[in-house]
């Protein structure tokens, strides 16, 4: 699976101008499955966002998780995350996912994210979305789960 987590103050999805997800301080996690993925990999990929240090300790060193903070984890699907580039002006998707199991996947990344974690928010699979958000630091990091 590939993330590309973006530490935030705030983001917000909205879904035909009704905002469909809302977090304060914490990670939005753009989410894409590729096609070997399985419920192992979304797993996976829930312990590493819940986890990953990225947030700073009290000396100001980013050494504490999403968990340590309590903060809210915003989840949305972007299958343009694999996007392939190499050649040509239009990038091809044919590294994500068919949308049935990135969709399965998908859920499974919501399901195991709410058994872990009390604030967890998403997205709308295969939506139109907008999102907005203020990006802490900047920080963003992309992660690919294999």
């Amino acid at each position: 699976m590939l993330a590309l987590l973006q530490r935030v103050r705030e983001a917000r999805v909205t879904v035909a101008d009704e905002v469909v997800g809302v977090i304060g301080p914490g990670l939005l996690a753009l989410v894409c499955a590729e096609p070997d993925d399985t419920p192992d990999h979304a797993a996976r990929l829930v312990d590493k966002l819940l986890k990953l240090r990225v947030f700073a300790d009290a000396g100001g060193k980013m050494n504490r998780s999403l968990q340590d903070i309590e903060g809210g984890l915003l989840v949305v699907s972007q299958f343009t995350l694999a996007a392939d580039t190499r050649s040509g002006n239009r990038p091809g998707f044919s590294g994500a996912a068919p949308a049935a199991l990135g969709r399965a996947l998908y859920e499974e990344v919501l399901r195991v994210a709410r058994e872990r974690h009390p604030v967890v928010q998403a997205g709308v699979f295969g939506a139109d979305m907008q999102l907005s958000l203020v990006n802490d630091g900047p920080v963003t990091i992309p992660l690919k789960i294999v």
